[in-house]
Parts: structure tokens; C-alpha cells; sequence
């Protein structure tokens, strides 16, 4: 087997076992955070089939967006828990900053090891290559279809507010 397959098959099963732990959780907040660990999986299966683009909408929409609205909605719902919760391994938080601080330096040290690269050019008129790919989307959305772009951003920023004032005068 090569490579792209052994990933594919270990992220398609890390998949398969979170989605099936949404369905096992008890608690509402833990379910949401397996199904973020889905939507990560596919993501990386999305990535190992050449599809980065769909990886990435997949994690900024998907994984990003809806899933800190779900994260929001459980607990403005403020759902009572079976039973208090007491914390067994108080010594690991402080091993958080230590570790969060190595992530960091080994960031650093690979991204400084890594070669530069520039971006492809976009190939001659009527290329069929290039169609689909991360680099001819961000070209034609920020050239060709700016206007709708904006149009479709500012709508949504008229959702929020229209959201937020709704929620204010039902508090009042």
C-alpha cells in the first residue's frame, strides 16, 4: 500500500470512530467536540484525494462556523449534567502552558525549515488543469465575482446585527 492510502484509511477510520462516539456521548458538549473530530477527519480524507479546497471549506465552515454555534447553543441551553464531575488529574493543567510553548517552538523550527515556494502560475486560457483548484477559485472570487462577494458579506453582517438586536429586545 501506498503512503496516500494508509493515510486514507487511518483517517477514514478516525472518522468512522468519532462519528460513532457523537452518538455515544452522554453529554451534549462532548458530542459536538467528537463531531469537530469528524469533520477534521474528513477534512484530512479530503486532503489525501487532492481536494484541498473542499478540505479547506470543509474546516472553515464546517468545523470552524457551525460547530461554535453548536458549542454556543449547548451551553446557552446551559444543560444540567447527570452528576457533578469531579476533576481527577489536577496536575495536567499545568502542563499545558509548557507544551502549548513546545508546539509553538516546534512550529517555528519546521516552518523555517521549509523550502521556499512560490505560487504556480495560472495556466493559458481554456486550461483544464488549472479548473477547480484553490488558487483559480480565490482568482475568479476576488476578480470576477468581487461584487457578489462583498454584496453576500455585508447581507450577512445585516443578519448578525438584525440577530443581536432581536436577542436584545426579548431580554428587555
Amino acid at each position: 500500500m501506498r503512503g496516500e492510502t494508509i493515510l486514507f484509511v487511518v483517517f477514514a477510520v478516525l472518522a468512522l470512530v468519532t462519528a460513532l462516539n457523537v452518538l455515544v456521548q452522554r453529554n451534549p458538549l462532548y458530542s459536538a467536540l467528537s463531531l469537530i473530530g469528524t469533520l477534521a477527519s474528513l477534512s484530512a480524507v479530503y486532503m489525501t484525494l487532492r481536494a484541498q479546497f473542499i478540505a479547506a471549506v470543509q474546516i472553515v465552515v464546517y468545523a470552524g462556523a457551525i460547530m461554535v454555534l453548536f458549542v454556543f447553543v449547548i451551553m446557552l441551553l446551559n444543560v444540567p449534567k447527570d452528576q457533578p464531575q469531579v476533576e481527577k488529574q489536577k496536575g495536567l493543567r499545568y502542563l499545558a502552558i509548557p507544551f502549548a510553548g513546545l508546539l509553538i517552538a516546534e512550529t517555528f523550527t519546521v516552518l523555517q525549515r521549509l523550502p521556499a515556494r512560490s505560487m504556480p502560475p495560472l495556466p493559458a486560457s481554456g486550461g483544464d488543469q488549472a479548473v477547480g483548484t484553490t488558487w483559480s477559485i480565490g482568482t475568479a472570487l476576488f476578480t470576477d465575482y468581487l461584487l457578489p462577494f462583498e454584496v453576500t458579506s455585508v447581507l450577512i453582517l445585516m443578519a448578525v446585527v438584525g440577530a443581536m438586536v432581536l436577542a436584545r429586545r426579548e431580554n428587555d
